[in-house]
């Protein structure tokens, strides 16, 4: 039965000879930022990672600062893959004038309460996010959702969806209804961590049945 890593722990991920895999953070650790919210086992795992250890969230989520109207929240054991990027509601510009320019983005006092997007980005629990893709502002990626590489995301998409493209579009769902809401309703990313563990074969053989007899 696999154990899970320590959720504490900075890299999650040990090579052969028992080293630290340095392009692999539990986000949860690498990343203390007052508006982005990880939960634990959710992983980043970076080709080129950041030289400076405060660099992983301006890698994530570039935009995003710290006050910023809006926020970043990721849930637990999602992973992300190197690439991807987050843009966050912040970075949008106001388009209900004539120009589109962020005039009062120069000047501190006209920026306080300039506000022309404050929606907050939600992924869910067990995303798998794949290599250089895109998440627009104010997304909401639903639990147990994989989001293919390269794809381009903006508003909602349906827990255990498979989405890809630019924009992208609905593939196809990773179960029929009626397993989604189990699943949903099972909620096993909430569990206790010796419950996880003790379930993980039932998650890796897509057992529903299984999986349901170690719910708490």
């Amino acid at each position: 039965m696999p154990s899970l890593p320590d959720p504490d722990a900075l890299h999650p991920i040990a090579l052969p000879d028992g080293s630290p895999h340095l392009g692999t953070v539990h986000l949860s650790r690498a990343i203390d930022h007052p508006n982005i919210h990880v939960g634990d086992w959710s992983y980043y795992s970076a080709i080129d990672p950041p030289s400076d250890p405060d660099g992983w969230a301006a890698m994530l989520a570039p935009y995003l600062y710290p006050g910023a109207p809006d926020h970043l929240h990721i849930g637990r054991f999602c992973q992300i893959a190197s690439g991807v990027r987050i843009v966050t509601a912040s970075a949008n510009h106001a388009t209900g004038g004539i120009s589109t320019y962020p005039f009062p983005v120069f000047d501190p006092a006209a920026m306080r309460g300039y506000t022309p997007d404050a929606r907050d980005t939600i992924i869910g629990n067990d995303v798998w996010i794949g290599m250089g893709a895109t998440i627009s502002p104010a997304a909401q990626i639903g639990d147990g959702a994989i989001i293919a590489t390269g794809a381009v995301v903006r508003g909602r998409v349906p827990p255990y969806a498979v989405m890809a493209g630019n924009p992208a579009r609905l593939l196809r769902m990773r179960f029929d209804q009626g397993d989604v809401d189990r699943l949903l309703d099972l909620k096993w990313w909430a569990w206790p961590r010796d419950r996880i563990e003790a379930a993980t074969e039932a998650l890796q053989a897509c057992d529903i049945d299984s999986l349901a007899h170690f719910a708490p």
